[in-house]
């Protein structure tokens, strides 16, 4: 925790359950805790699971003009947000390379709250901020206990009128246990989950009350890493960690464009003023690589920096591994050549253990994504 600024009002709970509280984001974070992150990953697919993400940067942006910064800044259409909907968005620099992922979230007419991850995305709107009329605030105090699963709505019923019908991507500013929170339909898991925003000082007590009322629901505690897994399984990107800042290019600084990552789908249809989108657009059809799926023939994970080979050449770096004992597959993301990101293209695995392995679609589980969507 050497490189720790930021403090989790969790961190006492996170250690008792056995964490170390490994920096992430300049928060301690409970990467793992001394139970299994295979029962983690079977709770969440299975039953429900509880994390803390505090980790993730809060920040309010309020003012006459925070839609038209919000606006340029990612690749969303901000206007058609209206309080209580919020969208995935990225950001771009002024090449068109991707620095941050992050839900924008409508709060209210001028108020907004953006949920960034780990690239630079709020370093960027701070100083674009500069000189308009938008007051930018860092709110630490606000935790982030995420709750996802298949139970997670039958828990949360119980205690919270209406939440059965908030939609996919909506929030609503609401009572739990007593305490106020504001509770979106959102998640890192591909299940159907909640995020609950709550005070500091409220945590201990909202954390507390849903694994003691949750335990009949098979609630649990899960580690940070288990989004790991997850996240293999259901297409989610995590920054750094599957992009050129990690796995650089040979003759190129680091930077990939949405076409690349596949999160082209983030630019709003009609949309084409925003940072970077000449470039984005300039930039279609001349993809390095694309992230794509690998069925790995093993009876263990792929580690990431596992390399990929085809007919005796590299053609990819495999990012993120697991295996599940649900299905009884090791699956990876992978950094792939465009001529190999094509489904069934044979591969070998290289690195942490030498197998067999095949090109796969992503993503693996729910491609349709009618669990986090379900409705009722």
């Amino acid at each position: 925790m050497a490189n720790s600024w930021r403090i989790s009002a969790l961190a006492d709970r996170h250690r008792a359950l056995g964490s170390q509280l490994e920096d992430w984001n300049g928060m301690g974070t409970a990467w793992t805790y001394s139970t299994d992150l295979a029962d983690h990953h079977e709770a969440i697919r299975t039953r429900a699971g509880l994390m803390d993400v505090s980790g993730l940067k809060k920040v309010h942006y309020v003012g006459p003009h925070a839609e038209s910064l919000l606006d340029w800044a990612t690749t969303r259409d901000i206007g058609k947000l209206y309080p209580g909907k919020s969208a995935y968005a990225a950001i771009l620099n002024e090449e068109g390379k991707f620095v941050d992922d992050c839900i924008v979230y409508r709060t209210g007419p001028n108020a907004f709250m953006v949920v960034h991850g780990a690239g630079t995305g709020y370093e960027r709107l701070v100083r674009s901020a500069q000189g308009r009329q938008v007051a930018v605030l860092f709110d630490d105090d606000l935790h982030d206990l995420s709750l996802q699963g298949p139970r997670a709505v039958e828990f949360l019923a119980e205690h919270v009128p209406g939440i059965r019908d908030l939609p996919y991507f909506h929030h609503v500013q609401t009572r739990l246990f007593g305490r106020p929170v504001m509770i979106s339909r959102t998640g890192y898991t591909g299940e159907r989950g909640y995020e609950i925003f709550c005070k500091a000082a409220d945590a201990p007590l909202i954390w507390d009350t849903i694994l003691q009322k949750g335990a009949g629901f098979g609630i649990v505690p899960c580690a940070f890493l288990a989004l790991d897994w997850l996240r293999v399984e259901s297409y989610l990107l995590f920054f750094p960690y599957d992009n050129s800042e990690m796995y650089p290019f040979a003759d190129e600084k680091a930077g990939d464009t949405l076409w690349e990552l596949g999160l082209d789908f983030t630019v709003s249809p009609g949309k084409t003023e925003f940072c970077g989108a000449r470039e984005h657009f300039r930039l279609a059809g001349k993809e390095r690589f694309r992230i794509y799926g690998v069925d790995v023939a093993a009876s263990r994970p792929a580690a990431a920096g596992d390399t990929l080979w085809h007919n005796g050449e590299q053609v990819g770096v495999i990012t993120c591994g697991m295996y599940s004992r649900l299905t009884g597959r090791s699956l990876a993301i992978a950094r792939l050549n465009v001529a190999q990101a094509r489904e069934g293209v044979a591969l070998d695995v290289k690195g942490s253990l030498e197998a067999h392995a095949s090109a796969a679609a992503l993503p693996f589980d729910d491609p349709d994504k009618k669990k986090r969507t379900a409705v009722g």
